[in-house]
């Protein structure tokens, strides 16, 4: 792994990493504004896992604990693509929960929140970048294609040698059958 990819990591996690361990710590903080977000997602949990704890609190600190997770994951350059999708994820309901500018009334907070959400829109695309980060390497997709590629030509050599010695069994049945014995 290259420097600039571990500082970068590093960099981007960070501020999640950091917040996420303030969710956990003191969930209280974001519940307020987590609420009208929380109250849209629980029931849909509560149908997907029967018996899952749904209160703004417990949610709350559940983003926390994946945010803090997967960015120790992201800046320690363990599981990066999955740990960088994982954080784009749970960065899209804080954002919305958290800089709702659209309903602001006053200019200032307005700015602020939009200021808060284009931010967040810019990790979320630094994350989306993470995640598509191969280092270099062959990607799951180019790999996947290579080996197609790979057992096309086995499977058109194995056809031609098949031909190739059914043409020469033919050749021998029709020699053996014009000199017997």
């Amino acid at each position: 792994m290259t420097p600039v990819r571990s500082l970068a990591r590093v960099m981007l996690s960070g501020i999640l990493v950091v917040e996420g361990a303030r969710s956990l710590a003191a969930p209280g903080r974001l519940a307020p504004a987590a609420t009208p977000m929380t109250d849209r997602v629980a029931p849909l949990l509560r149908r997907a896992v029967p018996g899952v704890p749904t209160d703004t609190e417990t949610l709350v600190r559940a983003n926390g604990a994946v945010q803090f997770g997967a960015g120790l994951l992201l800046a320690t350059g363990r599981l990066t693509r999955p740990a960088a999708l994982v954080l784009a994820g749970t960065l899209v309901p804080g954002t919305i929960a958290e800089h709702p500018f659209w309903t602001d009334t006053d200019p200032a907070l307005r700015v602020n929140n939009q200021l808060h959400f284009l931010k967040n829109l810019g990790l979320f695309g630094g994350l989306l970048l993470a995640a598509a980060d191969t280092e270099g390497k062959p990607g799951l997709r180019w790999r996947a294609g290579q080996r197609l590629d790979h057992s096309q030509r086995w499977a058109t050599r194995a056809v031609r040698t098949a031909r190739r010695q059914a043409r020469i069994a033919v050749r021998s049945a029709a020699t053996a059958r014009r000199f017997p014995g």
